[in-house]
């Protein structure tokens, strides 16, 4: 949908066009902004205009409408930054995927690209290179709730790649709003990975007053290059400020709000680490230290397998069908990991056909027991497999990997009582 054609008349008759600062008024009001495409969402009588807040507004133009044009695009573009190695700085490797912190300005048009090539994602943020010899490479440029099981599995096979071919660090910037299920993926999938892989998003964009899309990624190679910590982890904000980042494992980790800054928690254990402004490390506890060895990648996943949420009137009629056709089901369950009595039968015909029935708590924080209730010593009897105080989405990626690289039913249950990445634990530390 194009504009209508009395505003199509106003624009060209001050020659306005993308890129253009406008003084714009409309009804009484006057806004002042950077002129924005027209896209076909938008009715032909918007003005789209990106504000200096960094938000966009869209104005309803009638034909008393003014507009002014104050300042043109100047032409600049991102430049190519020299890709030449420093002596003494270790090499850091960008597996790009997609998601707000793989963006960058275009000052011809004020609005936000994604960075479809090395260059552009590197060179968005040049402070990088005062820290580490960075190489990039976009494997994917996806919204993250578009990530499946393919995608996991290609960027685990990336890892390695970089891993064995001398990196000292990898960094993958990625949308928040899956990251937690991608970074347990690569926790299993990568196993004891001898450098640190580093899950970075952003929660605002590069073009607002309150990105927090370069101190993200700085604290991100920051950790890479000082921390001497092995593993797979999330970096965020740690904060609504500039002054502190979070190094959450990537087992661990959740989005608990749609927007702040400091979104991202570490669920029933502290952060691994806390890094501030000026890139100072503070570790909560001892983890794997960097190592020469081998980056190996188990990719086997097994897609049938569903997440399931407990709630009240739950009707068994309605699942009972897909979790025995399914080989792992996870139902997030109230409380100490319980369902209605209702679905125990259920629970129990897919459990007698060979699927792993996994209960973990929908409260997040705590553990899932099965001993203290007659509900749960049903759901137990019935063959509902605990795991402790494992996060439903940790636990669902986990099953899909276990029935994957298992050679038995009973393999695969031991598998998932087993903390093979810091997903699980007995203490509460949190």
């Amino acid at each position: 949908m194009s504009y209508s054609e009395s505003l199509s008349r106003l624009l060209a008759s001050v020659d306005a066009s993308e890129g253009c600062r406008l003084v714009v008024t409309s009804k009484g009001r006057t806004y002042t902004g950077t002129m924005m495409p027209h896209h076909d969402f938008s009715a032909p009588d918007i003005l789209v205009l990106k504000l200096k807040s960094g938000y966009n507004v869209g104005i309803r133009m009638y034909q008393d409408s003014a507009v002014q044009v104050v300042e043109r695009p100047s032409g600049k573009k991102i430049g190519l930054a020299a890709n030449e190695p420093k002596k003494g700085l270790k090499k850091l490797v960008l597996i790009g995927t997609g998601g707000t912190i793989a963006s960058y300005v275009d000052y011809r048009t004020g609005a936000v690209q994604p960075a479809l090539s090395t260059s552009e994602l590197v060179n968005a943020m040049p402070e990088l290179r005062e820290i580490a010899n960075i190489e990039a490479r976009v494997l994917f440029s996806i919204f993250s709730e578009n990530m499946n099981v393919e995608h996991w599995q290609k960027l685990a096979e990336a890892v390695s790649e970089a891993i064995n071919d001398g990196a000292d660090g990898i960094i993958v910037p990625h949308g928040t709003d899956t990251m937690g299920y991608t970074a347990a993926a690569l926790s299993f999938m990568l196993g004891d990975v001898p450098k640190p892989v580093v899950l970075v998003g952003a929660q605002r964009s590069s073009d607002r007053p309150s990105s927090d899309a370069t101190g993200n990624m700085m604290a991100s190679a920051r950790f890479c290059v000082d921390g001497n910590r092995a593993g797979v982890f999330v970096i965020m904000h740690d904060t609504q400020s500039d002054d502190s980042f979070a190094v959450h494992l990537g087992t661990r980790v959740r989005k608990m709000h749609t927007s702040r800054r400091d979104a991202f928690h570490s669920i029933n254990a502290p952060a691994a680490a806390h890094i501030d402004a000026d890139g100072k490390i503070e570790f909560s506890g001892h983890g794997r230290e960097v190592s020469d060895g081998t980056a190996i990648a188990k990719t086997g996943m097994e897609g049938r397998c569903i997440l399931l949420q407990s709630y009240p009137g739950m009707d068994p009629d309605i699942f009972t069908d897909i979790m025995v056709r399914s080989r792992g089901v996870v139902i997030a369950g109230s409380g100490l990991g319980h369902v209605n009595e209702n679905m125990i039968p259920a629970i129990k015909k897919a459990s007698d056909a060979g699927t792993i029935v996994v209960m973990t708590s929908q409260c997040l924080g705590g553990a899932t027991n099965l001993n203290v209730y007659n509900t749960g010593r049903d759901m137990l009897s019935a063959g509902a497999v605990s795991v402790g105080d494992m996060l439903p989405e940790t636990a669902y990626v986990k099953l899909m990997w276990a029935l994957a690289n298992s050679g038995s039913r009973e393999e695969a249950v031991r598998l998932m009582k087993t903390s093979l990445a810091g997903e699980t634990g007995d203490r509460r530390l949190a």
